[in-house]
């Protein structure tokens, strides 16, 4: 079964979220480029432990994208869910 392109967040949680991770973005996202499905987010090193407990939040709410942490984040998810990988971290 196909997991539905829904985040589980209230809106004012979502608006938070998207806060936070814009806020992160603005200081630890070096690169980012698009890959098949998605984006490949480059950080700064020093942000891992926090990118970790994005990464574990993100999870939560949002259980059809595939987050893979390595030296990048590759972030992809069906077509549908494009816009919110799109806009996932902008800083």
């Amino acid at each position: 079964m196909t997991e539905p392109i829904a985040c589980t967040l209230t809106a004012a949680e979502y608006r938070d979220r998207a806060a936070d991770l814009h806020r992160f973005a603005r200081e630890a996202l070096r690169e980012r480029r698009p890959i098949a499905g998605g984006a490949r987010l480059t950080f700064d090193l020093a942000a891992r432990e926090r990118l970790e407990t994005l990464i574990a939040a993100e999870a939560e709410c949002c259980p059809f994208l595939t987050m893979d942490l390595r030296l990048v984040l590759d972030v992809t998810g069906p077509a549908a869910a494009a816009p919110i990988i799109a806009e996932l971290l902008t800083g």
